[in-house]
């Protein structure tokens, strides 16, 4: 019997208990749903390193460091030796071997790469996290094993790249690949798979801003890329499912040195292993 597949253009469905879940809590109380929602929001789950990642994942150095800004630590993955070093970042749910295909074409031409899994993800601990502690982990890292030639980030790995040159990450060139953008589109569009009412949007952007003290829309990775001075590629497939095409365009459109590539078909996660992207991300990176 032939294995079934998911389409990579195939949006990844919420499982039914859950909606139904928060819609029950939403009928006792607005309170209780946005609660389960942050909750939702705020954890990520955490996948088995698949077969195709074991070789990145043996054939690394990983060292726990602590993260002092956020009082949490990661796991970081050494891969290679060069003085050339370039710095993955995976997005949510993700670890530091996903771009393992990325990595091992950027040893071929010379480099090493840095890649961690954030707090909450893949070996490091902890149960949840936002864009706030990537960012704070990316600076972390720089001081610690910095400096980079370059920095790659995936998804929310991409906003948060954005956002950490915009918070002093010290960088000659940036790639972000499937990035989302406005952060209230995320929220909305996340209450919207959950079924539940917008207003509970609404009272989930409350809660992050009073409880950390922050606009979330200072986090937009528009917003962050108007502040970008650096080339930035960004590379996004017309079939996302998960993070809409107009989100790399509109990036891209705020950014001061941007280059614009769009695929076709490959979805948000198939991208990563694409031949033609991995080519061009290593020619960008060495300014070919």
């Amino acid at each position: 019997m032939s294995k079934k597949t998911s389409s990579p253009t195939e949006s990844l469905k919420v499982p039914r208990f859950i909606i139904v879940t928060g819609k029950l809590l939403s009928f006792i109380s607005p309170k209780l749903a946005t609660s389960y929602a942050t909750k939702l929001f705020t954890t990520p789950i955490k996948h088995k390193v698949p077969k195709r990642e074991l070789e990145m994942d043996r054939k690394s150095i990983q060292t726990t460091i602590k993260i002092p800004a956020i009082n949490s630590e990661v796991v970081v993955y050494k891969f290679g030796k060069s003085d050339k070093k370039v710095l993955l970042v995976h997005g949510w749910s993700g670890r530091g071997t996903q771009l393992f295909k990325i990595a091992d074409e950027l040893l071929k031409h010379g480099y090493e790469t840095i890649s961690f899994d954030a707090p909450a993800h893949g070996k490091s601990p902890g149960k949840t996290t936002h864009m706030v502690d990537f960012i704070a982990s990316i600076l972390e890292i720089e001081k610690q094993y910095g400096p980079f030639e370059a920095a790659i980030g995936h998804s929310l790995g991409g906003m948060s790249v954005l956002n950490a040159i915009k918070q002093g990450l010290n960088i000659n060139r940036a790639v972000i690949i499937g990035s989302g953008d406005v952060v209230q589109d995320i929220i909305d569009d996340f209450v919207s798979k959950l079924e539940l009412k917008p207003d509970i949007s609404i009272r989930l952007r409350a809660y992050f801003e009073n409880k950390h003290n922050v606009k979330m829309n200072d986090f937009s990775a528009y917003v962050a890329a108007a502040d970008v001075n650096i080339p930035v590629l960004v590379i996004h497939d017309k079939d996302d499912p998960e993070v809409a095409v107009k989100a790399g365009i509109h990036i891209n459109e705020h950014l001061k040195n941007g280059t614009l590539v769009l695929t076709e078909g490959l979805g948000h996660r198939k991208i990563l292993g694409n031949t033609n992207v991995i080519n061009k991300t290593v020619q960008f990176i060495e300014h070919k």
